[in-house]
């Protein structure tokens, strides 16, 4: 699978907490990956506020096991100070950084 095809599969399971379909049709020449990347972004972000249940803008490994399980497979890579926790933005540029490598 091609890594950027790979890491938008991620991004969207990340933020459904599971397997992901595009069912949105595409613009006529517009990149399919955009349009992944624009549909799962909202996504990741809704997942990250239900599971953030102490509402206070930083996902520990056991709210991320509970509520985005693919956050806490990746939980320390995306937790690269070793805080133990992530916040929503260092899951978007850990999904960044991964879309740009080749």
């Amino acid at each position: 699978m091609h890594k950027i095809a790979a890491v938008l599969a991620c991004c969207a399971a990340l933020a459904s907490g599971g397997a992901y379909a595009q069912t949105a049709t595409q613009p006529m020449g517009a990149s399919p990956h955009i349009g992944q990347a624009a549909q799962a972004m909202p996504k990741l972000q809704t997942r990250f506020a239900q599971a953030n249940t102490t509402h206070d803008g930083k996902l520990t490994r056991d709210q991320a096991s509970t509520g985005m399980p693919m956050v806490a497979k990746h939980f320390d890579e995306i937790d690269a100070q070793k805080n133990g926790y992530v916040t929503l933005p260092q899951i978007e540029a850990f999904l960044r950084e991964h879309a740009t490598q080749r």
